[in-house]
């Protein structure tokens, strides 16, 4: 994983240049926003960060609270509004990360460095152990051998972080929030241990974004959660679009 001094840099000047871009509500086979294999910071080190973000002056973006902060593991599908308990991909994907983080203890992270790109603004995530990593490739692997196609088959991301805001209109005060950034480039927010690997599902309340938790693996160094019996192993229906 690369640092973000390369990262940082590029996103001060898209903004200071007037390039930044916005996400906009969510509709069913859109490209952002899908469900996802995610982890959420807990606690304290999550309420220091929500707490910062809300002094960003980001009126009328997505700001995010405490249970709304995530490290994307996977993007899977394209958007959709409804998926219920039994549908078939949400199993697959469960006991698929299930697998992944077999006999594995939490992920050390540790979040520092507030840095703005043309999207947003994030907290770097720095892994203090291989954890992160191993689980990212053995997920990638457990989902191709089950044949399950996500819209990230191929894809090598290539940081982590934790976005603190989610610009959602035209920014108008770009130069304002590069400063903000600037102040807080070295903000050192300790280091998590994520515990808990989930499937996810984001759902835009109207003026941001709530996480529904959907299925759930824990890393306790004891082979996380086992699949049910019902689980997919072999799901050659299972072709996320």
């Amino acid at each position: 994983m690369s640092d973000f001094a390369e990262f940082r840099a590029r996103g001060r000047a898209a903004l200071l240049a007037g390039r930044a871009t916005h996400d906009v509500p969510f509709v069913d086979g859109g490209t952002r926003w899908g469900t996802t294999a995610a982890f959420r910071p807990q606690d304290e080190i999550a309420d220091r960060m929500a707490e910062l973000s809300a002094t960003a002056g980001a009126t009328g973006h997505w700001v995010h609270g405490a249970r709304a902060l995530h490290v994307t593991l996977r993007t899977l599908e394209r958007y959709r509004t409804h998926i219920p308990q039994d549908d078939p991909l949400r199993r697959a994907y469960g006991s698929a990360l299930a697998e992944a983080v077999a006999g594995l203890p939490p992920a050390r992270v540790r979040l520092a460095g507030v840095h703005p790109h043309p999207g947003g603004v994030v907290v770097g995530a720095h892994p203090e152990d291989d954890t992160l990593d191993t689980i990212r490739k053995r997920f990638a692997h457990v989902l191709e051998s089950r044949g399950i196609r996500d819209v990230e088959r191929g894809r090598v991301r290539d940081r982590w972080y934790v976005s603190l805001v989610h610009f959602a209109a035209p920014l108008t005060n770009a130069g304002e929030l590069v400063a903000w950034c600037d102040a807080h480039a070295d903000a050192d927010f300790g280091t998590a241990e994520l515990r808990t690997a989930e499937i996810v599902q984001y759902v835009h309340t109207g003026g941001g974004i709530r996480v529904n938790s959907l299925e759930r693996a824990v890393l306790d160094g004891g082979g996380g959660l086992q699949p049910s019996s019902s689980a997919v192993t072999n799901c050659s229906r299972c072709q996320a679009t």
